[in-house]
């Protein structure tokens, strides 16, 4: 299994029009992706957003300069919104990301979690299912071929022309990121793409007939699904002691959850919510070592998945304690997880 962080370089929304402030968390990130390069971890995926409570509106450009710092490590995007996106510099920007990192880059694409960037760009939210389904199309094809001519109804088209660079991997590995959604699950298993499952709230076991959907698709496509990845992405924090890790996750966490929840009309975070989510059946992976090794097991036994991603950084985490997290997980949780699957750091 591959071991992983995520993250969308949250920060106080406050402190956005300060630009010293949000190049330190910068700074912090990159930090943070090179830690977990050093402790063996096997990926780093980086979101895309649009707003002031994250710092991170151009994974490739926080990943190109993480490629810089470290050796090993995988590095995606988690994820880059295709929807008000152009396929063709986001195959132009995470191929060059291909050759700068020695073939470590991966394309995680999504609708997104937020609506920000559909306006920003001048798209319509009436056309959100079309927008992304014309787009991974035309970024399949991209990745496929140099020279490509296409037409759609939601960008201009491309007669007979080439798109470089081509990156090092062939293929540059592209990800479907969904939320919960099984038309989208069943699509990607039908064009046989690798499947990113965001768990971030209930009990994990929910999904798995979503995850089932998937491979279900696969098989009736003529595909075969043990050769196709799914990854389960969701929050977490490690420290010393259970106790601990509730004490640094939780006040973050109804920050950032009671923000969003004020924008969405769900209820406000509470204490006893966040116990239940963090108890072992719970979605969220914040505890001790053995806890979170614990509940990662619990999840592989479900969903027999090839990838565990974890986002420390809900809501704006002191940097120090995302290090602490990185290195428990990369020294302590990953080797225990390796043991007992069998299996060894595939980036290693």
């Amino acid at each position: 299994m591959e071991l992983g962080i995520y993250s969308f370089g949250e920060t106080d929304p406050r402190t956005a029009n300060d630009p010293r402030v949000v190049a330190q968390r910068v700074r912090d990130l990159i930090e943070e992706i090179e830690l977990a390069d050093q402790v063996g971890l096997d990926i780093f995926g980086v979101g895309e957003h649009h707003r002031p409570d994250f710092v991170v509106s151009s994974p490739a450009v926080i990943l190109a300069a993480a490629a810089a710092r470290t050796s090993r490590i995988k590095l995606t995007s988690a994820v880059t919104v295709l929807s008000s996106d152009d396929p063709v510099r986001v195959f132009q920007d995470f191929a060059t990301l291909d050759l700068l990192s020695n073939g470590r880059a991966e394309i995680m694409a999504g609708r997104g979690s937020f609506i920000e960037s559909y306006p920003l760009f001048g798209q319509h939210l009436d056309d959100y299912d079309e927008l992304f389904i014309e787009k991974l199309k035309l970024l399949l094809q991209l990745r496929d071929t140099a020279v490509i001519t296409w037409s759609g109804e939601h960008r201009a088209p491309i007669d007979a022309r080439g798109v470089y660079p081509r990156p090092l991997q062939a293929p540059l590995p592209v990800w479907i990121a969904v939320g919960g959604t099984p038309a989208s699950a069943m699509r990607a298993g039908a064009m046989g793409l690798p499947l990113a499952v965001a768990i971030i709230g209930g009990p994990p076991e929910r999904f798995v007939s979503f995850v089932k959907l998937y491979r279900d698709a696969a098989r009736r496509a003529g595909r075969d699904p043990a050769t196709m990845p799914v990854s389960i992405n969701s929050h977490g924090l490690i420290a010393e002691t259970s106790q601990r890790a509730a004490e640094i996750a939780f006040p973050p966490y109804v920050e950032m959850m009671g923000r969003i929840g004020r924008e969405r009309g769900w209820p406000p975070p509470s204490r006893p919510h966040f116990d239940a989510e963090i108890a072992p059946d719970g979605a969220l992976l914040v505890g001790s070592p053995q806890q979170v090794i614990d509940k990662i097991l619990y999840e592989h036994a479900l969903f027999g998945h090839q990838r565990m991603l974890l986002q420390f950084s809900v809501g704006p985490v002191p940097h120090a304690d995302i290090l602490k997290s990185i290195e428990l997980y990369g020294t302590v949780v990953a080797p225990a997880v390796r043991q007992a699957l069998g299996v060894g750091s595939v980036s290693s």
